[in-house]
């Protein structure tokens, strides 16, 4: 391999009882640069070539990575590069939100293999976790036709919803929240109903977690993405990891009041329940993304107009996000349709100034990231395989 191309990668350490940490540094490092030589891991992640040589052993021996054809470079002796195998791990997403749920699996490099969707019941989890459970067993089942290994390599189910977590208020009448869902004792029933370890994210989460393994933020460590869905929200990954918060409700920025006496926050100008609302259309219409995207891609001016207002807090959510955090940039993503993404990206321009508004910059102060409704569920999906591989301190912590 090429000895003088910068490589990303986490630095591992030599002491005894890191092997652990050093197997996910040495993943880490391959599905951020792709496949390397033993000498390039030996060299970016500063463990000694014999420690590379004995992991790379191993996770040969998992089948989690496998050996390339051999590169020669000039004079010297050729180097195999090693890569991830795709088929090495699997695992599952889903996205639960107001009058939709959403599946995805994907394979260990985030791959999306399988994705299915079903109507959830306006009755509340009671009558919906069944409708959840069974679309998990149907991608489940769909994942082990195909990869016959597959179920023995599935390493856990990632869901996640909207947020904000463990308000106490009554919200039953505010169409704003998903009240009943979050006080159900929803990971214990959905760990119960299919034996796999599950974790749980706020959908914006979920977006930056899609966004740094497969997206705009692949090999950032300091990102927020903007999200913007039924409602708005921010996704934050601060020094490489995502956080979450104390109660998992960082970067509710959409709960953001407007004034500091009103009650008028973000979410209520520039969310797409604002637009369905502006529009007078059925958010549960089984064609709403299309037709929201035909329209903007028309330049229907009823769409224009709900994006003129939409852009003025969005700009202002930029401005906020990067004074507060200080990012490397600012990913606009979420379910919002293609065409009017981009029509919210030009609105917003030019943006407000800010700290981060300097001459030395490598990267956009904002940029256009997954504009998907399967967005959320990838990211909850790739959620369990970054819990399972990624050299995460707390995962240090754990072993």
């Amino acid at each position: 391999m090429n000895d003088k191309r910068p490589i990303r990668a986490t630095s591992g350490t030599n002491h005894e009882g890191t092997s652990a940490h050093n197997r996910r540094v040495i993943i880490d490092a391959l599905r951020l640069n792709g496949a390397l030589s033993r000498a390039d891991l030996a060299r970016a992640t500063r463990l000694t070539k014999q420690t590379v040589s004995n992991i790379m052993e191993e996770l040969e021996g998992d089948g989690l990575v496998t050996s390339r054809e051999s590169v020669r470079h000039g004079r010297g002796q050729p180097s195999t590069p090693y890569g991830l195998v795709p088929e090495g791990a699997f695992a599952i997403g889903l996205q639960i939100d107001r009058h939709i749920t959403r599946a995805i699996a994907v394979d260990l490099v985030g791959n999306v293999l399988i994705r299915k969707e079903a109507n959830l019941p306006t009755s509340g989890p009671t009558t919906g976790t069944p409708v959840v459970l069974q679309l998990v067993q149907d991608v489940r089942t769909e994942l082990k036709q195909r990869v016959a290994q597959a179920e023995k390599r599935l390493v856990g189910l990632g869901a996640a919803m909207p947020g904000p977590f463990g308000l106490e208020r009554d919200d039953a009448d505010n169409p704003w929240m998903m009240g009943p869902w979050q006080r159900f004792p929803l990971l214990e029933t959905l760990a119960a109903g299919t034996g796999l370890n599950v974790t749980l994210q706020n959908d914006a989460a979920a977006c930056a977690t899609a966004e740094r393994m497969v997206g705009a933020a692949h090999g950032l460590d300091h990102a927020v993405c903007l999200y913007v869905g039924y409602g708005i929200g921010a996704g934050l990954i601060l020094g490489g990891e995502l956080y979450s918060g104390a109660r998992g409700n960082a970067g509710e920025i959409g709960m953001a009041l407007l004034s500091s006496g009103g009650r008028r926050t973000v979410e209520h100008n520039a969310s797409l329940a604002s637009l369905y609302e502006h529009l007078g259309v059925d958010p549960t219409a089984p064609d709403i993304y299309s037709l929201i995207d035909e329209r903007a891609a028309a330049d229907d001016p009823d769409i224009l107009a709900w994006v003129e207002k939409a852009a003025v807090d969005l700009r202002w959510s930029v401005h906020l996000i990067e004074t507060v955090f200080d990012p490397q940039t600012v990913i606009l993503c979420g379910g919002a349709p293609a065409a009017l993404a981009v029509r919210l990206m030009a609105a917003m321009q030019p943006l407000l100034p800010s700290n981060a508004d300097h001459p030395n910059r490598s990267l956009p102060r904002l940029q256009l990231g997954m504009t998907d409704p399967w967005a959320v569920a990838r990211g909850a999906a790739v959620e369990p395989i970054g819990h399972a591989f990624d050299p995460r301190f707390s995962a240090i912590l754990k072993s």
